[in-house]
Formats: structure tokens, C-alpha cells, sequence
């Protein structure tokens, strides 16, 4: 189950909420516990071990932070075990297929693939109950002692297949005792029809351009249309991410929790620094408070600095998937950022406008690298969009772009706006209600009719 799906919106919404808001205070973690694993288990329901699997490993957490407080001698030992619980899942649902792949191609062994399908959500609930260890193993935190209060931290629907990922006392006073009113609840539904809108509106029909492309063959295309689809791309991956993260922080409001903000309109920034700050907030900052400082951080020079950069940048392109292209984007993103630190990065800084345009560039680039998967196809894409360098100068001369510019001028051009800070402050300065109401009304209305001709994708990093 998704969120941009009508059983979503107009089944589970009504009967869940429903039954949230009727019963006492004291009872309501346990129905949004219920009603989050009615969520995953539908979610899951055609690998029913999955569900098995996150059930389990929510209990492992909880059981070992106590444990890591009840035995203080063994602490380290139950912490390392209970994380070494998570890294040998996220392995063997992750990245096993993958290694055996590899080295069945190298050996000569035949077909040594598991087929494995990887479990919704397993990368950002693996993350939460990592940090939540490390936290109690820290003494940063306590250890929860309520085990629905726990399960309620992981489980939440609103934030478990995709994020933010939340750490545990970002919302552990709301797991005790939480408000909620009929302006929160406003504040929340008008957050959820808006990245619905971005998802459904702007995210699924630029993705259509993107598909087309990779359809047609990338050395079929010209360099126009070459650049206009990897454009596409980045629109998408950006409108779909940054819907998903509103419409869980909607339905956050509307549970009574407020969720980390995860994007800080990243496709402004100056440089890739600033961009890796704006994008994908919750998980910069887990990798910085769990990885980054724990190895040192940029406290022991500049060798170490870099050495702990080179690891969270690899650790971060493993993150998202077994694969040699997010070993290379995480390695490109990782050189990119060093560059920045101690070459370039202030002067574009300074001169706004040239880092604008570094970045105008820059960005599409290193998604490139993201969403082709075949390394020997991202080269054939580099040449159509650098014809110059490769066999394809013939491809600049074609003009195959026009029809897809044609058809989709108008998400690009709303793609740029939305990608800016203008709309939004627009709308923060609308002071008539009826209008963000009338408005708000016809995004949720187009959206439904786009759902109901099922014009809809689903979300990308739901893959990862």
C-alpha cells in the first residue's frame, strides 16, 4: 500500500483516523501500532516473511537496549550483537544476490543468484533501530521500557517505508504524551494534498519522460533529448522523494508527532556541499552522527578527514542499493565534495551565480550515474549528452526532442518553479483561507482523477 493510491486515501485514511481520533488518549499508540502493521503487513502481504522479519527485529532492539542497561558489563557485547542483527539482514536481503552474482561470473559457477526480494522499508527501519542502540550504548538515551511505545517509534506508517528516519528522541516525548487539534490536523491534511500533488502532478509525468528514453535506447537519442530526459529525471527523483517526505509529515501532524524536515529545496544550492545538506536531511544526519563523528569526524587533520569522508560517501552509495553505479556515484559525489572543501567550494560560494550554474549542470550528471544501472549503457548516455567526446556527434544534429518538449513543457516549467522558494512563499502569504482551501481542493481533486486513470508510479526509493 501506497500513499498516492485511492485504497490509501479513501479506505485506510478514513477507518484509520477514524478510529485514532475516537478513542481515549491513552490508547491511542496502540491503535496506530495496530494500524501500522495492518499497513506493512498489506504492504507485504504477498511476502508475508517480511512482516515476520520486521516484527522481529523491533523486539531485538527493544531487548537488547534493556539488556545493554540491566548488564552494564556486557553492554558493548549486546550492542555489537544486536547491530551486527541489522548489517547481516540488510546484507543477505540487499546485497547477497548481488555478491553471488558477481562471483559467479568470475568463477565461472553458473547462476548462483538467491532472487531475493528486498523487504519495503528495511533500509530506513534497519538505520532507526541502529540509532536507537547507539544512543542507549552511548547513555545519550534511556531505554524505552514500554515495548508499544517502541514499536510505535519504528513502526509508524506515516515515516516506515521511506522516511524521514527519525531518531528516537526526536519524538520521544510525543510517544509519551502527545496534542493534537483541529489545527494540526488542517496543517497536516493541507501537507498531505500538497506533496500528493507534487508526487501525482509533477514527479509521475516527468518520470514518463525518463522511461521513454531508457525505451527508446540511449544511443538512439539525440543530445537534446539526451538532456532532456536526464532533466526529467532529476525533476522526478526530486518531486517524488520530497511528496512522499510531505504527505509522512502530514499524516505526522495529524498523528500528533512532528517529523525532521527532509529537503530544504536542495536544487538552489551552490555547490554540491550545500546540496547534500538540503537533500535528504534525515539521512546526512544519520550518517554524520553515527558514522562520520564517531570516526572523527575533521578533528584528527586532514587525512583522517578525508578518510572518514571516503567512508560515508561509499557507505551512502551501498545504502541505496547493490550495484557497481551507486559504488560510482557515491565515489563521484565523495572526489565532487573534496573538491569543494579544499579546492573550489568558497568561490562558488562568493560568486552565486557561477555556482548556480555549476550546479545547473553538475546535478543531472551525478543522477545519471544514479539511474543507469548497466555501467557499459551510462557510458553510451555520457556520449549523447557530450557528443563531442564519443561516436555520437552525429546525435546533436537530431531534432527527436522537439515532440518530447512539446509534450512536456509545461511539467518542466513546473518543475523549475516548484524547485525554487518563490511558490511557497507565495502560499505562505495567502491570508484568505477560502483560497488555500479552493486550491488545496483542486490539487486533491486532479490528483484523484490521475489515480483513477491510473496514471501513477510508484515511489522511487521504495526500492531502496
Amino acid at each position: 500500500m501506497v500513499f498516492s493510491s485511492l485504497p490509501f486515501i479513501f479506505v485506510f485514511i478514513p477507518i484509520f483516523f477514524g478510529c485514532y481520533y475516537i478513542v481515549p488518549k491513552y490508547m491511542r499508540n496502540l491503535v496506530l501500532l495496530i494500524g501500522s502493521l495492518i499497513f506493512y503487513f498489506i504492504s507485504a502481504i504477498h511476502h508475508p516473511q517480511h512482516f515476520i522479519i520486521f516484527v522481529i527485529s523491533m523486539i531485538v532492539d527493544f531487548e537488547a537496549a534493556v539488556y545493554m542497561e540491566s548488564y552494564p558489563k556486557y553492554r558493548k557485547t549486546i550492542f555489537v550483537i544486536a547491530v551486527l542483527f541489522h548489517i547481516i539482514s540488510l546484507f543477505i536481503f540487499k546485497y547477497a544476490s548481488f555478491f553471488l552474482e558477481e562471483i559467479a561470473s568470475i568463477s565461472g559457477l553458473g547462476d548462483l543468484a538467491l532472487n531475493i526480494v528486498l523487504p519495503i522499508g528495511i533500509s530506513f527501519y534497519t538505520f532507526q533501530g541502529i540509532s536507537y542502540l547507539a544512543d542507549v550504548y552511548r547513555g545519550k538515551i534511556e531505554a524505552e521500557q514500554s515495548l508499544l511505545r517502541y514499536t510505535v517509534y519504528i513502526s509508524m506508517f506515516e515515516q516506515l517505508i521511506a522516511g524521514p528516519i527519525v531518531t528516537y528522541p526526536q519524538v520521544k516525548k510525543e510517544l509519551h504524551d502527545r496534542r493534537i487539534n483541529k489545527q494540526l490536523v488542517h496543517k497536516g491534511l493541507a501537507i498531505f494534498i500538497f506533496g500528493l500533488g507534487l508526487k501525482v502532478l509533477l514527479a509521475n509525468p516527468l518520470g514518463k519522460l525518463w522511461s521513454q528514453a531508457c525505451a527508446i535506447g540511449f544511443e538512439s537519442l539525440s543530445t537534446p533529448l539526451a538532456w532532456l530526459s536526464i532533466f526529467a529525471f532529476s525533476f522526478q527523483i526530486y518531486f517524488d522523494f520530497f511528496g512522499y517526505s510531505l504527505m509522512a509529515i502530514g499524516l505526522g501532524e495529524m498523528l500528533g508527532f512532528h517529523l525532521p524536515k527532509n529537503f530544504d529545496h536542495p536544487y538552489i544550492s551552490k555547490t554540491m556541499t550545500e546540496f547534500w545538506r538540503r537533500w535528504h536531511i534525515t539521512l546526512g544526519s544519520w550518517f554524520r552522527e553515527y558514522v562520520y563523528i564517531p570516526l572523527g569526524g575533521n578533528r584528527k587533520g586532514m587525512i583522517y578527514t578525508i578518510r572518514n569522508l571516503f567512508i560515508v560517501w561509499l557507505l551512502t552509495g551501498i545504502w541505496h542499493g547493490a550495484g557497481y553505479h551507486f559504488m560510482l556515484w557515491g565515489l563521484v559525489l565523495f572526489i565532487i565534495l573534496l573538491l569543494e572543501k579544499y579546492v573550489f567550494g568558497s568561490y562558488l560560494n562568493k560568486h552565486a551565480w557561477l555556482g548556480h550554474l555549476y550546479m545547473f549542470f553538475l546535478i543531472p550528471l551525478t543522477w545519471a550515474i544514479f539511474a543507469i544501472d548497466d555501467l557499459q549503457q551510462l557510458g553510451v548516455f555520457f556520449t549523447r549528452l557530450f557528443p563531442f567526446f564519443g561516436q555520437g556527434v552525429w546525435s546533436i544534429f537530431r531534432y527527436d526532442y522537439l515532440k518530447y518538449l512539446q509534450l512536456y513543457y509545461p511539467f518542466f516549467i513546473a518543475g523549475f518553479l516548484f524547485s525554487t522558494k518563490l511558490p511557497y512563499r507565495l502560499l505562505q502569504n495567502i491570508k484568505r483561507p477560502m483560497l488555500i482551501y479552493t486550491l488545496l481542493f483542486v490539487i486533491f481533486a486532479a490528483s484523484v482523477y490521475c489515480l483513477y486513470r491510473g496514471l501513477d508510479d510508484p515511489f522511487l526509493y521504495f526500492r531502496f
